[in-house]
Formats: C-alpha cells, structure tokens, sequence
C-alpha cells in the first residue's frame, strides 16, 4: 500500500538536493525476472536500503532525498514486476519470500555486510519480514505507515471501513463491479486485473489504484488517471498480493517479533492515515523496548504528506548525527545510542 508515486512533490525543504545514482544495476534473479538496483550517495557511507510500497510501487528520485549523500551509501530496487523491473506486472514466481530473497541476493552482490531498512507501507511490511529472516544483516529500521500484511488492515481498506469516512470515493470504487460482487472487493477486481483482454485489465487498474491515491493523502488532490502501464502493473501486484494474503500467515510479523527487538526501530506514523491506521504501528511498537512510535499530527499515510516527509528527513539527519559524534572505530560499551553503528559485525552463531 503506497500513494502513486508521481504525485509526490519534490518542493520540501528539509530534504537533502537532487542527486544521480553513482552505479546503477541489471541483477537477474531467477525465474525470468530482471531487477532494476541503483546505489546512490556515499560508495563508502552507511548503507541503507529503501523499500517501496505497493506492492507494485516503484521507487521514484524523491526517494533519494531523505539521506545525506555525503554520508549513506543508499540502495534502491524495483520489486520483481513493477518499475524498471522486468518482465512488468509479472506475478508469476512473485511473492514475499520471492522479495525477501532477492533482496539477499543484492546485498550479496553489492557487497554489503549489514545495512539499515527504510520502508513505508508495504515497504515497512517488506522490511519487518526481511528482517526477521535475516537479523544478522540488519542494524536498525526506519518505518512509515506499517501496514503487518493482517486481514483486519484489508478489511478496513478494501471492507467498508474506510469508505465511512469517504462514502462518495468508496461508492465510485465499487461502480465497475456488479452489486452481487461487491461483498468481496479484492476478489472481484482481482477476476477482472487477471482477464486474458489487456484492455480489461488497464480499465479496472484505474479505479483499484484511483481508491488507494486518493485516500493516501490528508488534504490531497488526488489526479483521476494514472498512466497505463503504471496503474496496471500496480494494481495486479497489489491485488495479487492481498488475494494471497500478502503470502504471509496471518499475524507473522507480529509472532515473530522477537527475532528483531534487539534492533533499534523509528515508526513513522500519520495520526489520521487512513490507508493504514495508526492502531497497526501502536500494535507493532508495544512491548518493543528499542522501538520509538512518533506519530504525526495533522497527517496521513503518503510519503509526501509535508509533516510525514520532514520527521523521516529529521530522523536520518539524526542518524548521521549520531555516527558522526562517536569517536572510530566503534562506541565503547555499553553504547546508548539508538542506532549505533559498529565497525564490524557481531560473530554469528554457528
């Protein structure tokens, strides 16, 4: 789950300047994919990955802009189907553990022992699995609007429970299906974004993405058409996803916790989101003693909302801060700080 990537505005000024990519890579992955990897930034900094939402979202350069390129080295990819991945809005061999795995394989290839995860929405939902597959390859997370992937979020989206609050774009999200399908909005778009008419398939794209884009935003003006290929890789990959439960068990991320709580966490969270209410991050954060919840005022899900866009900017600005006032190679320990970061990584087990 993610706003449209296109409408996000490059105009806040918290934000670190426009920057190219210093290597860009075509990594195959198996099973006929392609993914589209770009390394920006610092080639010897602090390595972060970014994760985008969607799923089907693609990263876009705004989402460069949260890091000081003089200090990260910042890695962003197109999950398998979207973006500049290929083959586009492929859902064959396209699941969680699919991305979790090619984002292995990345780290691998780029060379990169540890890293920190920075992921919105499905990002966040992405980097909570991948983290508690691989914690030894993790320092830290920084997540925005946490969405755990749980059949109570997909209710609440895609049920009825957001369309109390805006029942003129909910009953406009449900005209292209027949009344006697719409108890099961997900399975219905999902017969229609899989027809074997790729002109079905663009047509019920903009509607399944139109629903999520204009709720994504407090106070936004969202656009009443995306461009084709966007919106129809989008829509199936999201759809996809949340007809198989976003290939997760239900309450995984959750149940599996403790694997990550010796991580320091920054949850993200717009007060009023209403593509992922805030009660998923409050859930995720209890009991988590090195998770810190910030939750915005006068704020929604996108990442382009003014308020969400300025506290992710602070909160990397602080991490490099915080790297930059210890003293090398490492803090002596105990270590305070929330997101130190050692010179070499703690011996494995085995």
């Amino acid at each position: 789950m993610d706003r449209l990537a296109g409408q996000i505005s490059a105009s806040h000024g918290r934000l670190h300047a426009a920057s190219e990519p210093f290597a860009r890579h075509q990594i195959a992955v198996g099973d006929g994919h392609t993914l589209y990897v770009e390394e920006c930034g610092n080639p010897r900094g602090r390595p972060v990955l970014v994760l985008h939402g969607g799923p089907g979202g693609g990263c876009s350069p705004f989402m460069r802009r949260f890091f000081d390129p003089a200090h990260f080295r910042v890695v962003l990819f197109d999950q398998r189907g979207c973006g500049r991945s290929t083959p586009t809005a492929s859902v064959q061999a396209n699941t969680t553990t699919h991305l979790i795995a090619d984002i292995a394989l990345i780290r691998a290839q780029l060379g990169i022992d540890r890293w920190l995860l920075f992921g919105g929405s499905w990002g966040a939902t992405l980097a909570l699995a991948y983290a508690e597959a691989y914690p030894d390859h993790v320092t830290g997370l920084v997540l925005r609007g946490v969405f755990l992937g749980m059949r109570e979020e997909l209710d609440w989206f895609y049920g009825g429970g957001a369309a109390r609050f805006f029942p003129d774009l909910w009953a406009r999200f449900q005209e292209p299906i027949p009344e006697a399908e719409r108890h099961d909005m997900i399975a219905a778009y999902h017969t229609r974004l899989f027809d074997s008419d790729l002109g079905r398939q663009a047509r019920f794209a903009q509607p399944w993405l139109m629903w999520e884009n204009a709720l994504a935003g407090l106070q936004s003006h969202p656009v009443s058409h995306a461009p084709a290929d966007y919106a129809r890789a989008f829509a199936r990959l999201e759809n996809h996803y949340f007809s198989h439960g976003c290939f997760l068990d239900e309450g995984q991320l959750l149940r599996d916790r403790p694997r990550i709580e010796h991580l320091p966490a920054i949850i993200v969270q717009g007060r009023y989101d209403m593509v992922c209410p805030p009660a998923s991050a409050h859930r995720l954060a209890q009991g988590w003693d090195r998770a810190e919840l910030r939750l915005v005022p006068a704020s929604g899900h996108a990442l382009s909302e003014p308020r969400i866009t300025a506290e992710l900017a602070a909160v990397m600005d602080s991490i490099r801060d915080e790297d930059r006032s210890r003293k090398p190679p490492a803090c002596p320990p105990p270590c305070s700080r929330s997101f130190c970061w050692p010179a070499s990584p703690p011996p494995r087990p085995g």
